[in-house]
């Protein structure tokens, strides 16, 4: 997958993990539930007809957190209400082990 925005090559699993922490996210953008994104990332294997790889399962949890800091970082910068904060707080610890990071 190429992300022209970053100008990055990444692997499948890192857009699809992203998109498993964005799909639920209104504005402020925050993070789904980590029970929702689980869901979105099985759902997603068995529509593709192939499993992740340990590899990518761990790529895919680690990558959702990516735009979230991304977003509690603004948070922070601008004295905005701390909603991806919150959930980065809340959920790193548990995405994190799922990537095995």
């Amino acid at each position: 997958m190429h992300d022209w925005d970053g100008l990055a090559r990444q692997p499948e699993a890192a857009p699809t993990g992203a998109a498993s922490g964005a799909f639920a996210s209104v504005s402020p953008p925050t993070l789904a539930p980590v029970e929702r994104s689980a869901a979105f990332l099985e759902t997603y294997q068995e529509l593709r007809g192939r499993r992740f790889s340990a590899e990518e399962h761990e790529i895919a949890w680690a990558a959702r957190l990516w735009p979230t800091v991304h977003n509690a970082r603004w948070e922070a910068l601008h004295g905005d209400r701390p909603v991806a904060c919150e959930a980065v707080r809340a959920q790193a610890a548990e995405r994190l082990r799922r990537a095995n990071a």
